[in-house]
């Protein structure tokens, strides 16, 4: 996504931010894994039908379908600035059956939506992506009417958890970082949603966290099987190489580890998250 104008509550901003993970397959098997129940419970009990929903950055659209469903006859509108994974998410859509959403191409910083379109303005693992979250963060709130609220959920990579220990995650993670720093983003968003909900001019906030967590044998399988395949084949593979940031060689040690600690049965790893939910005054 790009935008016009950075904020000094993210110094490292830059005028174009790169999505980090791209839409390789192995990207969209983790997003296609997301529903409300596990990726938005804390923003559940502030829908009800016949809300307008506005879904920023829909991914593959397994969380839009849900909450399409959830608020039914209102109407979900969902955006991404990838055109390509929108072709999944209609598929999903349909598949389900429902009427009452429709997909755009958009950029977060630059809403192309009346003010006071919708009534609940939604975006998940968004904001450690974008150049200017705080930007973001004023676009949601202008297009969100009065008494409506805007909910944002990301996670927090410097607060990730695993066991055992293994030191060539730790080098994952130190990569992550450098990479996805680099590309204009911040991936340790979770614990700065609060302070950008303020600075964005929110008053009304309800702070909570919450967690992923992966420990049986399917789910590590899955998990590791993941983030081996994106660290070696994905579009974050290709940027930590062109990049400067590793090698193809350190990457496949990366990945050759995360599969070691898949097989593991005491294998365990927490993903936690911050969650902003923003009343519009």
């Amino acid at each position: 996504m790009t935008h016009a104008s950075t904020s000094s509550a993210h110094p490292a901003a830059q005028e174009t931010a790169v999505y980090t993970h791209g839409h390789h397959e192995s990207v969209l098997r983790s997003h296609s894994w997301r529903t409300a129940a596990n990726s938005a419970a804390y923003l559940l009990p502030s829908l009800s039908a016949g809300l307008d929903v506005l879904d920023v950055g829909c991914g593959p659209g397994t969380i839009t379908a849900d909450l399409a469903a959830l608020v039914t006859p209102g109407r979900v509108t969902a955006v991404d600035a990838a055109e390509g994974v929108l072709v999944k998410a209609r598929a999903v859509a349909a598949e389900r059956g429902l009427e009452n959403v429709e997909f755009a191409v958009a950029d977060v910083h630059s809403l192309d939506f009346p003010d006071d379109s919708f009534d609940v303005v939604h975006a998940h693992q968004v904001l450690q992506h974008v150049g200017d979250p705080v930007q973001a963060l004023r676009e949601m709130r202008r297009v969100c009417r009065p008494g409506g609220v805007v909910a944002a959920r990301d996670s927090d990579y410097g607060a990730f958890a695993w066991y055992p220990e293994r030191p060539a995650l730790d080098g994952w993670l130190d990569l992550y970082h450098r990479v996805a720093r680099a590309n204009g983003g911040e991936p340790d968003a979770g614990r700065r949603l609060f302070a950008w909900a303020r600075e964005a001019g929110f008053t009304e906030i309800t702070t909570t966290a919450a967690t992923w967590c992966f420990a049986t044998p399917e789910e590590r399988a899955w998990w590791s099987g993941l983030w081996a395949d994106r660290t070696t084949d994905s579009g974050y593979a290709d940027l930590a190489v062109s990049g400067g940031h590793a090698t193809g060689a350190e990457l496949t040690s990366i990945a050759e580890a995360w599969r070691e600690w898949g097989t593991r049965e005491d294998a365990w790893f927490m993903v936690p998250h911050g969650e902003i939910l923003c009343r519009v005054s």
